[in-house]
């Protein structure tokens, strides 16, 4: 039964009994329910979502059929292509394989160049020459001897590229001459100068290769020989072997290093502290060196950790030594591209040559002592990076310990010596050895505009402490220099330098019989310093053909590079090139 029947039931019997107790009183009874209230949820009748509607004034449907009739309408609209927005482009530069230039000036100054590089088979094979010639038959003021000199030099290069391996050979071929002409004023009048060949010729002939491989442990290897003589019967051979090898080590990076270098050369004549032209001098000196290195990166942090391990050998004197120096560099950005901060201590052994001192001094003297220079270590600190977006720098400081290091120093004038060349009137150099400590200051700034203009500025300043006590022989304490280049549109150019070189120390003395070279009478002198102007003007008369006009010593200072060695004055040289293809 359900529970509203129940509900309704229970109250009529409520209902009578309260009229039958009113009439008659039944006594207390107890009732005793059976069953307990058990409630149920019934069924709810489910409302239609769309009721039926019963209604008789709703009509029926009536059925409509209706036809399409088309009208063709003529349309005259034609959509526009699109099109996409064209980008302005410029026509590539044409680039010609070969360039030849020619230039004369006052002193009679000549210059003459061809440079001339051709592929093949698709770039994988080249072809380079270069020959390259500077020569002035011009007279200085101040000196009786002839001045002339030039320089020629012929390169030639064969390279080819392969998918795992290039390689590369070359040859070249070199004449420069000098003259002596630095006369003392003591004997500018002198007959046996006068009457003197001060000319000094020096050739050389040199083979080249390099192969390496990409996807191996053996990088690359390299190798060179050369043969340098003089006029003078001297001569000097050099062979130098060097391979390099890269093993990966975890994530890091180990390079081994190997270097062989000999050189061996001969002079006729006893240096110039001898009283005697004879007997000559030899030397032959040879190196074994190995470089192991680990590169470690760590985010920005990039060190290099290493060390050479060098086995000198001194040839004609049966002597050896064994040489450890350090090899370890070090790179941090403290401020991100503004600032890095770097650092290192490195060290070697410095193979000198005959053909290496005639490059830096061409009136060195065929009668010098060579050997290797032992830079214990080299120790330098420094921050660069960049102020503006278009302005960097650098600044560096450094301590260097350096024993055997050779200074050019004036020969005695010597006299009584009866040698073929005119070199023994104190009018050349020799090499006097040192021991040299070195703190030095070094600092540039380059601002660079685009491809139109860059000027840069940079200054180095030095200390010198030598253990003979003597001064650092030829070494100036300043130099700076300004350069600038500026291309104004397409056809012009201007390019300028100057450069600054502070004072110098050097020392004339005169041999004497019987008195030992340290007693020899002796004038210090010093060499005032110099600054020197040069400037290029340039104009593209076509793609290929461009004329320029050279001046060098714009100032027209008669300054001394060199003890008595004056320079030219204020040099002209006006030129063309002329670009093409063969």
């Amino acid at each position: 039964m359900k529970t509203s029947h129940l509900c309704c039931l229970y109250a009529v019997f409520l209902f009578a009994g309260g009229l039958t107790a009113q009439e008659k009183d039944l006594g207390t009874e107890t009732v005793t329910v059976v069953r307990p209230y058990d409630p149920a949820v019934a069924d709810a009748a489910k409302i239609r979502p769309l009721p039926q509607l019963s209604d008789s004034i709703l009509g029926k449907k009536i059925a409509v059929a209706y036809t399409i009739y088309s009208v063709p309408v003529a349309s005259t609209f034609t959509p526009a292509k699109g099109r996409a927005a064209e980008v302005a482009r410029t026509a590539p530069e044409k680039l010609y394989n070969t360039q030849a230039t020619m230039g004369l000036g006052n002193y009679n100054n000549a210059l003459a160049s061809l440079y001339t590089s051709r592929d093949f088979d698709r770039g994988k094979q080249r072809l380079d020459f270069g020959l390259d010639h500077f020569s002035s038959r011009g007279e200085i003021e101040g000196t009786p001897l002839d001045a002339d000199f030039y320089n020629t030099a012929l390169d030639l290069a064969y390279s080819r590229k392969a998918r795992d391996l290039d390689w590369k050979v070359g040859t070249a071929l070199e004449h420069r001459r000098y003259h002596w002409y630095g006369a003392p004023e003591n004997l500018l009048d002198d007959p046996d100068l006068l009457g003197a060949d001060a000319a000094q010729d020096y050739f050389r002939a040199a083979l080249n290769g390099r192969v390496a491989l990409s996807d191996s442990y053996f990088r690359e290897a390299a190798v060179s020989m050369y043969r340098f003589w003089d006029a003078a019967g001297s001569g000097e051979n050099r062979l130098v072997l060097e391979t390099e090898f890269e093993l990966p080590v975890s994530e890091e990076t180990f390079t081994l290093g190997v270097v062989l270098d000999y050189v061996g050369g001969e002079f006729e004549n006893a240096p110039l502290t001898s009283l005697q032209s004879g007997p000559g001098v030899a030397y032959g000196n040879f190196q074994a060196g190995v470089q192991p290195s680990l590169l470690l990166q760590r985010d920005d942090l990039r060190l290099e950790l290493g060390a050479k391990l060098v086995y000198g050998l001194d040839a004609e004197n049966s002597e050896s030594n064994f040489y450890i120096y350090p090899a370890v560099k070090a790179s941090y950005p403290v401020g991100g591209e503004a600032a890095i901060a770097y650092g290192g201590v490195e060290g070697g052994l410095v193979q000198q040559s005959y053909y290496g001192f005639t490059g830096e001094n061409p009136f060195v003297s065929p009668t010098l002592e060579v050997r290797p220079t032992d830079r214990q270590y080299e120790a330098y600190v420094g921050l660069r990076g960049t102020l503006l977006p278009q302005l960097s720098y650098n600044l560096k400081g450094i301590y260097r310990a350096e024993n055997f290091l050779p200074l050019y120093l004036l020969n005695p004038q010597h006299l009584q010596r009866a040698d073929e060349k005119g070199y023994t009137f104190g009018n050349s150099f020799r090499v006097f050895y040192d021991d040299v400590r070195t703190l030095g200051v070094f600092g540039e700034l380059q601002l660079v505009l685009g491809r139109e203009f860059t000027l840069g500025l940079n200054a180095a300043v030095n200390d010198y402490d030598t253990e003979t006590d003597n001064p650092a022989w030829n070494l100036p304490a300043l130099q700076a220099s300004l350069f600038a280049d500026y291309q104004v549109g397409e056809h012009w150019s201007f390019a300028a330098n100057l450069f600054y070189v502070g004072e110098r120390d050097d020392l004339f003395t005169q041999a004497q019989a019987n008195t030992a070279p340290e007693d020899f009478p002796a004038v210090a002198l010093t060499l005032d310093p110099f600054l020197d102007l040069n400037a290029r003007v340039g104009y593209q008369v076509n793609p290929q053909v461009s004329v320029f006009l050279k001046g060098n010593n714009l100032a027209g200072n008669a300054y001394q590079r060199w003890a008595n060695f004056r320079v030219q004055g204020l040099q002209v040289l006006a030129g063309v090139s002329y670009s093409f293809d063969w």
